[in-house]
Order: structure tokens, then C-alpha cells, then sequence
């Protein structure tokens, strides 16, 4: 099996590295290497988006929360679908239209410094800061899932596997920069869908049917598998549901928005993503309560291997090594896509306007390809700590986001009186609350920090900006520009 399966996953890094190597062929600048040249088609960003959004946490994360504990896990899933479709449909087209007009911003503390005409570069320096410190975070989640991945197939220590993993997603982030991350990302997404689709079905009908395996699963877990509030209050399905929050101020998705060829492409790009979204959550969902009863009578150590172990047992070497491959997708998609928005902060925030304001195009290339590596060690240092969970690094600097740059991203893009203080106050005041929260437990603090975060940004957003001096007229008549509306289909 580990044979067959790894020789696989092999080829499969392979083509990988080969798309990553065509891709290098079309980029030529900072610009190509961080957005693509904004030339990015819907199809393509709706599947990159979902690739990158979802990672290891879809295929371990979720069937694993849903083995462990049942559906009162379910809310964090009804959170994220509500996010994602609020994002496509309210930020994804102003934003990719204001980034243009604020001086082709092709970073986010790009676009917050132009937004907001900072020439003290304090918020481009605050952004850059707070993204390279919960992106290092979430690299380390997604090296762990890779990590629990090669040392379940092919038995191996677990800091071989994590250097191996490490080393394969590293490669062709480097080479290909965002064309080669956009490309392998909807490789990877098709993958992902369809190894959710078959995984569940194949197991539940090895059970004997749907009937068979609620049955089965009740058996094992009686005690409320499928009742969603199971050891749930309403305080807490909300906090599971406020992940939803989170995508307003994801860089690595926000970046999707930005690198669309055209925004009229936002309706299909919208269509297909959502429905990818849906389907895969779903999906993973289904494999978490198979694996309840298929394991009933020798339960999984690691809740979080058990759509691999289901690949495992139920199909052949080939078709394992395949669908293992699709895991393997999810989580270099969305490790690859944090290492290229991280390595575009060091190469156009710091590199080239605060140190090296005149570097040329193919200085600026290499800083960017140097940082990937800088930044997979620090990310691969936290992630020598096996046991933490991936669930609970993703859920760390998920928040940080949120809570940091989702009421900035919003704010911004929907209210002119903001000012470049209010942006500032709100940065920090999300990013604080979450990282302080997150030190607490018990009572009031088991509430997830994106919830206190998300508010406690939006208050200093407003208090601060209003008792504030008003932006210049010229500020208004460019967020007066970017909010101009154009006839569209929206299709949801």
C-alpha cells in the first residue's frame, strides 16, 4: 500500500513543480509575481480562492471535529458558507475595482497606504506585521497537516515528514510566484471536490447504505452525535458561526479579488466558488460521521487522520495514493498561497519602499523568492510541536485576521469619513484583543477571540475617525469612484 500509494503522491509533486515551472516562464516582475499581472480568468480565482481558503482544515480539520465531537460542529461550517458569500458578494468586486484606482496596489498594506494617502508608511508598516506574524502561524498549521499526512502514509518519523512536506510546498511557491500558486491551486481544488465526494460515498456505502450508518453511528456515539447542539449553548454555536467573519480580511483569498482580469468575471468566479464550497464542506461533514461508525470497533487515535484512514482501508493502492494526493493538494494550496502573500510583503512593503526604493525588477524577484525560504523555517519551527492541533493553529490566526484587517477592509471600502487613524486603531485594537483573548479561558473567554476582535475594531474604526479631522476631498472622490455601481447578474 505505502508502496504504490507514495509512488502516487510522488508524481503527483512532480506535475506540481511542472506547473510551478511553467508559470516562471510568465513571470517577468513584482507585479507578475504577486498578482499574476491581474490577469487572473473567474474560473480560475473561484477555485484558487476555495484551494486557499480551505487546506488540511477541510480534509483533517472538519472530518476530524465532526469524528470527535458530532454535528454541534456543524455551525462552523454554516459561518464559513454564510463569510464567503457576504465576501464575493460585497467586497470582492469594490475591491478589485479600489485597488486599481488607489495607485495599482498590489499588496494589502499597499492598498491601506494609498487608501488612506499615509505618507508616514505607519499603516503599511502595521499591516506588514500583522500579516507576517498570523501567516507564520498559519504556515505551521498547514506544514502539521502535511506532516500528519507523510507520516501516516509512509510511516516515517514525524519531523522527516514535516521537512519533506516542507521542502515539496517550498519549491514551487519560490519558482512560480502567484500564476504558478493560481494554477496549482485549481488542480488542487478539483482534486479536493472530488476526493470529498467519493470518500463519504464509498464509505457509507460500505456500511450498507445511509440507514446503516446513521445506525452504526449512533450505536458508538449515542449520546447526541447528530444533535447540533449537543454540549452546545447558543453563545457557543454563534462563536463557531463568527468564523464566517474571518473572510473579510483573509490576504491570501482578498488577493484572488484583487488579480481578476476583469470584474465582470465576479458573477461566474462567485457561482462556481460558492458552489465548490458548499459541496466540500458537505463532503467533509459526510466523512467525519462515516468514520464514526466504520471504526466503531478500533476507534482512530488522531481524529484528524480519519479521512486518510478511510482512503486507506476502503480503496485500492492506486486510488488511495490519489485521493491521499487530493490531501496533499489542500494543504500546499493554501501553505503556498501564505508564503507568496508573506514573501509580496517583505519584497514590496519592506524591500522596495523602505529600504531599497530604486531596486530593479529582477532584485526585487529574488528578495520575494528568498523570503518563501525565510519564512518556511520560522513556520517549520512551530510546527515541530506535534501536538498541536491543526484545527486550533488554523483557528489562531483565522481570527487574527478577521479581527485585524476584516473591519479595515470593510470600512474602507464602504465608509468615506474613515481616516488613516481609524484604520490604524482598528488594525491594532483586532489584532490585540485576539492575541490577548486567546490567553484566557473560562466562562466570558471561551467565546472565539474573532468575535471580541472583529468588535473591538470596528468601535476603534469609528470612535477614532470621527473625532477626527475629515479626509481630503481628494480621498472622497476616489472612494466616490471605486463605489460606483455597474449593471451586473449576480447569480445568488
Amino acid at each position: 500500500m505505502t508502496g504504490i500509494s507514495g509512488t502516487v503522491i510522488a508524481v503527483y509533486l512532480l506535475a506540481m513543480l511542472g506547473l510551478g515551472a511553467a508559470a516562471y516562464r510568465y513571470t517577468a516582475n513584482l507585479k507578475d509575481y504577486i498578482l499574476g499581472g491581474r490577469q487572473l480568468g473567474g474560473t480560475v480565482a473561484a477555485l484558487s480562492a476555495g484551494a486557499s481558503d480551505m487546506s488540511g482544515w477541510l480534509m483533517l480539520g472538519l472530518p476530524g471535529a465532526i469524528y470527535a465531537s458530532g454535528l454541534n460542529q456543524i455551525w462552523i461550517a454554516v459561518g464559513l458558507v454564510a463569510g464567503a458569500l457576504l465576501n464575493w458578494r460585497f467586497v470582492a468586486r469594490r475591491l478589485r475595482r479600489y485597488t486599481e484606482i488607489a495607485g495599482d496596489a498590489l499588496t494589502m498594506p499597499d492598498y491601506f497606504e494609498n487608501r488612506f494617502a499615509d505618507k508616514s508608511r505607519v499603516l503599511r508598516v502595521a499591516s506588514a506585521f500583522v500579516i507576517l506574524i498570523f501567516f507564520t502561524i498559519y504556515t505551521s498549521a498547514g506544514l502539521v497537516s502535511g506532516a500528519i499526512l507523510f507520516e501516516q502514509v509512509f510511516a516515517l518519523d514525524y519531523r522527516i515528514a514535516l521537512v519533506i512536506g516542507t521542502a515539496s510546498i517550498l519549491s514551487y511557491t519560490a519558482i512560480g510566484g502567484f500564476l504558478g500558486v493560481c494554477w496549482t491551486d485549481t488542480v488542487q481544488g478539483i482534486m479536493m471536490f472530488f476526493a470529498l465526494m467519493i470518500v463519504p460515498a464509498v464509505a457509507i456505502s460500505s456500511m450498507g447504505g445511509w440507514d446503516a450508518m446513521l445506525t452504526a453511528t449512533v450505536e458508538v456515539a449515542p449520546s447526541g452525535v447528530f444533535d447540533a447542539f449537543q454540549d452546545t449553548t447558543f453563545i457557543g454555536a454563534v462563536s463557531l458561526m463568527a468564523w464566517g467573519l474571518g473572510y473579510f480580511g483573509q490576504p491570501h483569498i482578498l488577493a484572488r479579488f484583487m488579480a481578476l482580469r476583469d470584474e465582470r468575471d465576479m458573477p461566474q468566479a462567485q457561482m462556481i466558488g460558492m458552489t465548490w464550497m458548499v459541496l466540500a464542506l458537505y463532503g467533509a461533514i459526510a466523512t467525519g460521521l462515516a468514520g464514526i461508525g466504520y471504526f466503531a470497533t478500533a476507534p482512530l487515535d488522531n481524529p484528524e487522520t480519519v479521512f486518510l484512514a478511510l482512503s486507506q482501508a476502503l480503496f485500492s493502492p492506486w486510488l488511495a495514493g490519489v485521493l491521499l494526493a487530493a490531501v496533499l493538494a489542500a494543504i500546499m494550496s493554501t501553505v503556498s498561497s501564505q508564503l507568496l502573500v508573506s514573501s509580496s510583503v517583505i519584497a514590496e512593503d519592506f524591500w522596495k519602499r523602505l529600504l531599497r526604493p530604486r531596486a530593479e525588477a529582477k532584485e526585487l524577484l529574488r528578495v520575494g523568492r528568498l523570503s518563501v525560504l525565510v519564512i518556511s523555517v520560522a513556520a517549520f519551527f512551530l510546527a515541530l510541536d506535534k501536538d498541536s492541533t491543526v484545527l486550533s493553529l488554523v483557528a489562531y490566526a483565522w481570527a487574527g485576521f478577521g479581527a485585524a484587517f476584516g473591519p479595515v477592509v470593510l470600512f474602507s471600502l464602504f465608509w468615506s469619513r474613515m481616516t488613516r487613524n481609524g484604520a490604524l486603531a482598528g488594525m491594532i485594537a483586532g489584532a490585540v484583543t485576539v492575541i490577548v483573548w486567546k490567553q484566557l479561558s473560562g466562562g466570558l473567554f471561551d467565546i472565539y477571540e474573532i468575535l471580541p476582535g472583529f468588535f473591538v475594531a470596528s468601535a476603534g474604526i469609528l470612535a477614532v475617525s470621527l473625532l477626527g479631522k475629515a479626509p481630503e476631498e481628494a480621498l472622497v472622490a476616489m472612494h466616490r469612484q471605486a463605489a460606483k455601481t455597474r449593471p451586473q447578474n449576480v447569480p445568488f
